[in-house]
Formats: structure tokens, C-alpha cells, sequence
């Protein structure tokens, strides 16, 4: 069976940083680009970013461009996203998901994306 789990979200005040991970389970994780998606409060599901299988090439939303951070470990089967100066726009669920990819990939597009984990909760204060 397919998990994806995400843990590190919280409570922080504004410009603070956080580190989410999603440890994935029951699948070929080197054969899968990572993506990491939120949903702010009353507000749909928006792309923040992705990672390539490797971890050669990541892709990110222009509004966190230059403060997030995506990685990968391979070996440990878990993608990470750093987040700097956090603004309380930013409070939502933030979720992970594993796209196949054995040529092209998608980005941003989440329907593209195969598996999806039950997300964390981010509040940023202030």
C-alpha cells in the first residue's frame, strides 16, 4: 500500500522558518518527481513546489521563490521543503504527492500527480 506522510508543520509567528517532511512508503520512490502542494483556509489547492526524480531539478512558485527550499533523500524514501520567512498568507495545509515519471514530467499541474499524503497543518501568527 502507497503512504505518503507528512509531519513538521506548527505554529510560528511571521518570518519564522519551518522544515516539513514526507516520508513515503510502498513504492519505487526513485521513480517518482515529489511535489509539494498547499490549501490555504476557503481557498483551493495551489502548486508550491517539485522535485525531479534525482533531485537535479526542482521548480517552485513564484510567490516562494528565493525561501523555500525543496530536497530529496533518496535513501531514506523522504522529500523535504524548507521554508524561510514564513508570512501568515501562508497558513494552510501543506501536502506532498508522488508523480511517475519514467521520461517528462509535470510540475505544477496536480492532476498529474499519482499519490497524495493527508497533508499538515501550517499556522503562521501575525
Amino acid at each position: 500500500q502507497v503512504q505518503l506522510v507528512e509531519s513538521g508543520g506548527g505554529l510560528v509567528q511571521a518570518g519564522a522558518s519551518l522544515r516539513l517532511s514526507c516520508a513515503a512508503s510502498g513504492l519505487p520512490f526513485g521513480s517518482y518527481a515529489m511535489g509539494w502542494f498547499r490549501q490555504p483556509p476557503g481557498k483551493e489547492r495551489e502548486f508550491v513546489a517539485a522535485i525531479s526524480r534525482t533531485g537535479g531539478s526542482r521548480r517552485y512558485a513564484d510567490s516562494v521563490k528565493g525561501r523555500f527550499t525543496i530536497s530529496r533523500d533518496n535513501n531514506e524514501n523522504t522529500v523535504y521543503l524548507q521554508m524561510n520567512s514564513l508570512k501568515p498568507e501562508e497558513t494552510a495545509v501543506y501536502s506532498c504527492a508522488a508523480q511517475f515519471v519514467r521520461g517528462g514530467w509535470s510540475t505544477h499541474n496536480s492532476a498529474e500527480y499519482n499519490y497524495w499524503g493527508q497533508g499538515t497543518k501550517v499556522t503562521v501568527s501575525s
